[in-house]
């Protein structure tokens, strides 16, 4: 208990240091994210617990100076284009309440951690079109943090060429269970605490930089930006998953046959600055690495549950439906984490679930019931639509292929960790803040272009303006 009181005074400390500028909170949340499984592994194993919930600290501080202040003062109004996703989220924010104090839970301090997982991260879809001010800034923004793949994807390259007794292969206070492995390499996490976490980071990166590809840039930056793509294949194979490349395979299908369709004249220079570079890529990796390409192909081909585990997904669903009727067992009832909550603070055990589960949508659907689940990949569904619509409308090249992207992102993982991955959590609510971020910055382009004519138009009318 001396911990988690110490605990709540840091936490206090950094509420209100977040407090003080929410733009500047936000994006150091976003670095946190990178950071904290490292503290958590290696420097402060002790804290693990505490500094699993720092960022979150941050962006509730965040949110309080961006509401009550910002907000206020400028009288911003972001989401008057989509108001059905507001009223979705409203529906699903009044569900998750009512289902957190779910007696099943035992206690609804299971359903206060169940509210955090569910909802903290949904504001971020309010502040991130405020959070820049201009394309360039965006831009600039996304290269500066794809930078951190440099370093990152490097230890996870030490990671593969470790053993599994090495340091650097440890996760977070586990002692459970041994180190993953595929072949006889480890699966490698980089700087986050678990493989989840960083197959998420490397995809979110991986949409991200093919939009900075798409961009005009220096000898330089084009440079690095072919190290991190370089950096982001090998590493995806050392973290043995093979949904992960499924899902980089997935996402350029679906953005070069939409470009095929609508785009022609951007799908030649696609290919160009995009493909080119992701196969020169693909066969330096093979050429380098290939030992880790073998182990991968090798688990890939002795496992043949990858298209029943998709399938299942879908189709546990009703069946978990059948045990609590138009009912669920609470917000957060399905959180991994819980057994250590209740010890900490005493809590009964409550329902016992009587059914193994893994995927994210089963757990929703054990979580909220028939009614929460609808609501809640109701809310999805409604955001992905929006983010297509965001692209269909959008002019400006870069804008419109970050759109484009994040669109596909966000539908090839519809069915994947959100609620119950934090790292998803942050990075995809973020990038679903894109859909009033993105026309907000072509908007703000459009406004300077027209008065930069008026000035030059209102020059021009001087006499002896058009004198040498």
């Amino acid at each position: 208990m001396q911990l988690l009181t110490i605990g709540l005074l840091g936490g206090a400390l950094i509420l209100y240091l977040s407090s003080l500028n929410w733009r500047r909170s936000v994006k150091t949340a976003l670095i946190i994210a990178l950071l904290e499984g490292a503290l958590r592994k290696w420097m402060f194993p002790q804290a693990s617990e505490l500094i699993y919930f720092l960022k979150d600290f941050i962006l509730v501080g965040a949110y309080i100076n961006y509401f009550y202040i910002y907000k206020r003062k400028y009288k911003k109004q972001p989401l008057s284009r989509y108001q059905f996703i507001t009223i979705l989220i409203c529906f699903a924010a009044i569900w998750c309440v009512f289902q957190a104090f779910n007696p099943s839970l035992g206690s609804p301090i299971i359903g206060l951690f169940g509210l955090k997982n569910y909802l903290l991260y949904i504001p971020l879809i309010w502040i991130v079109p405020f959070l820049f001010d201009s394309e360039e800034s965006l831009y600039r923004f996304l290269r500066a943090y794809l930078l951190t793949l440099i370093p990152i994807g490097l230890l996870a390259i030490a990671q593969y060429l470790s053993p599994s007794s090495s340091p650097l292969n440890v996760y977070v206070q586990d002692h459970s269970t041994g180190i993953a492995q595929f072949g006889e390499a480890v699966r490698v996490t980089g700087t986050f605490s678990y493989i989840a976490g960083y197959t998420t980071y490397l995809l979110v990166c991986f949409t991200l930089l093919l939009s900075q590809l798409t961009r005009k840039q220096s000898s330089l930056w084009f440079g690095l930006t072919l190290v991190e793509l370089c950096l982001i294949v090998v590493t995806s194979i050392m973290t043995g998953s093979r949904g992960l490349l499924i899902a980089f395979a997935l996402i350029l299908i679906g953005y070069f046959g939409v470009l095929g369709v609508t785009n022609v004249s951007n799908l030649s220079r696609s290919i160009q600055k995009v493909l080119i570079p992701m196969l020169l890529v693909m066969g330096l990796a093979i050429f380098r690495f290939g030992a880790a390409i073998e182990a991968l192909w090798s688990r890939g081909g002795n496992s043949q549950d990858v298209l029943p585990r998709i399938a299942n997904s879908f189709t546990q669903v009703s069946h978990f439906f059948q045990y609590k009727l138009l009912d669920g067992y609470g917000t957060g009832a399905t959180f991994q984490a819980n057994s250590a909550i209740r010890q900490l603070f005493h809590l009964p055990r409550g329902e016992i679930i009587p059914v193994g589960y893994e995927s994210e949508m089963g757990r929703i659907a054990l979580d909220l019931g028939p009614i929460g689940f609808f609501i809640w990949y109701g809310l999805k569904l409604a955001l992905v639509f929006a983010l297509w619509k965001t692209y269909r409308k959008l002019k400006r090249p870069f804008l419109q292929q970050l759109a484009l992207l994040s669109f596909w992102l966000q539908s090839v993982t519809f069915t994947n960790q959100l609620v119950y991955n934090h790292t998803a959590g942050l990075y995809h609510w973020f990038i679903f803040g894109f859909i009033f971020l993105l026309p907000r910055l072509e908007q703000l382009q459009n406004w300077q272009v027209f008065y930069q004519l008026q000035v030059n138009n209102q020059a021009s009318t001087f006499p002896g303006s058009h004198q040498a």
